[in-house]
């Protein structure tokens, strides 16, 4: 399992484009468009290989000047549970880190609220709707 740092345009990203659109976007009929990927240019995109296969990755967007929201982890279908998103997670908290955020905030999909309670993450809100999904506010001090 190899962490890295991912380039904006490189055939890393487009593997990583290709593994949100098929986790993430795909099952709500939704698709990425040149506008939604353009916004990503200044974002810190990170990736979990094994070999030169991508097996999860997420992104960081700076929101405040020392904090940065957590937006489209995904891990390869059959590949949950086994560790690829815990240690994604740690290597997006330390490069935040690294980089100089002290908080990482998210949109929570309800149903992956116990993975980031776990990690020390908190719910900071109220329950709302997101791509038709039920989300919560979460974040982490770091």
């Amino acid at each position: 399992m190899a962490l890295q740092v991912i380039d904006f345009g490189s055939k890393e990203y487009q593997q990583m484009v290709d593994l949100r659109n098929q986790i993430l976007r795909k099952p709500l009929g939704l698709s990425f468009n040149d506008a939604d990927l353009a916004r990503e240019k200044d974002d810190i995109l990170l990736g979990c290989f094994d070999e030169s296969v991508l097996e999860g990755c997420c992104l960081l967007t700076t929101v405040a000047p020392k904090e940065a929201r957590l937006r489209q982890m995904a891990v390869r279908s059959g590949l949950q549970g086994k560790g690829i998103g815990r240690a994604l997670m740690q290597f997006a908290e330390n490069v935040a880190y690294d980089y100089g955020y002290r908080k990482i905030s998210m949109h929570a999909r309800k149903t992956a609220i116990g993975f980031y309670e776990k990690l020390g993450y908190v719910v900071a809100g109220e329950e709302f709707l997101e791509v038709s999904i039920p989300h919560f506010f979460m974040e982490k001090t770091l």
